[in-house]
């Protein structure tokens, strides 16, 4: 199990399909703030893709936009695919994304809930 779990970290975790039939190993972004992280044994994620769309609610995010590690592939975060998944279930961490990327998530967040 990753020690220290911070928001805005990549993770690689099995994150499971929408209709529950299954799972793909699969990075997701932290969205979750550290105090949760801190005190939960469970952490918020959001599913991220190579299955690049121009989605209302998905994020594109590249290698530029990651600190720590890199991506293989551009790809997007689905900010509307979200999950809470146990820490255990953690493969690895693969960087962090940068706060200006981050703030973009959470503008699309925000329109989902108040749009």
């Amino acid at each position: 199990m990753i020690s220290k779990i911070q928001q805005k970290d990549i993770l690689l975790v099995p994150f499971p399909f929408s209709n529950q039939q299954g799972n793909k190993v699969r990075p997701v972004l932290v969205f979750s703030n550290d105090k949760f992280n801190e005190c939960s044994e469970d952490v918020i994620v959001m599913a991220v893709t190579s299955n690049i769309s121009k989605g209302l609610f998905s994020v594109f995010l590249n290698s530029e936009d990651v600190s720590g590690g890199i991506l293989k592939d551009d790809c997007c975060i689905k900010v509307e695919n979200i999950l809470k998944l146990d820490k255990k279930l953690i493969i690895k961490k693969l960087g962090k994304i940068n706060k200006e990327k981050f703030e973009e998530v959470v503008e699309v967040f925000d329109c989902i809930i108040k749009c």
